[in-house]
């Protein structure tokens, strides 16, 4: 596990990783930023000068290797072709091949892809409907800059939960709208009452789905919606975004952090983006 960098600890270097992101009880969602086995609190930091700088080396994510270039949020090519985290299916799980015998990894996808799943609305930019596993919430809606999040049904497997993802998109977004959500540009929504418009429009699609997999496969949830607040000072009226590729150097001062992006104010940087690459990170 990553040691915490203390408040009075301004640089850290290593290779990034996503943001981590915690969401207490109550107030607003809590960052720190990850580089090598070093992390630095960002809450605290608004306001501030925050500096960072790409050292020109990435490695894989997963093997550690020194690759030129990133695949899939910080693979090297090999570990792209190979792993079945970077397949297709993931992206789109209704594609699934396991049954096919062709699953690049199926011990992997036995232990990640035959458990519970959930079906939930956020609202990031506007409503969307989404999947992720059981055990990935709330961290999928704050990835996602949601600030509203509802689950609404509990899927026994992966390629179901895709399935059924697929019932809703004629009817709702599987989207974000990114320079929406930056923006903060975002209307509270009655959640529950999409909830039930949505389930009614694919009531018979949902039907037809437990006939083919059995009624305990998809089971409707009676869940609370859950409310996100954002660290923020003040949010972006103009997005412009920073790219390592194209320019090593990124700071400004930290003026809010939502979803996987440092919003600065000179530009914003989606650090998901850019796991595995090697970072020198100063903060005033």
């Amino acid at each position: 596990m990553a040691d915490l960098i203390s408040s009075d600890t301004a640089a850290i270097e290593g290779s990034l990783r996503k943001l981590d992101i915690h969401l207490p009880p109550a107030g607003v969602a809590e960052y720190r930023l990850r580089a090598g086995d070093a992390t630095l609190s960002l809450n605290a930091r608004l306001g501030e000068r925050l500096r960072l700088r790409h050292l020109g080396e990435i490695h894989c994510v997963h093997c550690g290797r020194k690759t030129r270039k990133s695949f899939a949020q910080g693979h090297c090519y090999p570990c792209f072709t190979r792993l079945a985290s970077c397949d297709l299916c993931i992206v789109r799980p209704e594609t699934c091949h396991y049954f096919q015998g062709t699953c690049r990894e199926p011990e992997w996808g036995e232990r990640h892809c035959f458990r519970p799943h959930i079906v939930y609305l956020a609202n990031a930019s506007g409503l969307k409907v989404g999947i992720t596993r059981g055990t990935n919430t709330p961290g999928r809606w704050l990835d996602q800059g949601a600030i509203q999040a509802l689950p609404i049904l509990e899927v026994a497997t992966r390629q179901q939960s895709g399935l059924v993802e697929t019932l809703f998109k004629p009817h709702v977004s599987d989207r974000t709208n990114w320079r929406a959500m930056l923006k903060h540009e975002v209307t509270p929504l009655a959640l529950h009452a999409e909830r039930d418009r949505l389930l009614t429009a694919v009531g018979d699609e949902l039907d037809g789905l437990r006939q083919r997999f059995g009624d305990d496969a998809i089971q409707a949830l009676d869940a609370a919606a859950v409310s996100i607040d954002y660290p923020s000072l003040a949010w972006p009226r103009k997005i412009v975004s920073f790219n390592f590729d194209k320019q090593p150097l990124v700071e400004g001062t930290l003026m809010a952090i939502k979803g996987q992006y440092l919003i600065l104010d000179t530009g914003v940087i989606n650090l998901r983006k850019f796991a595995g690459y090697r970072v020198e990170v100063d903060a005033a």
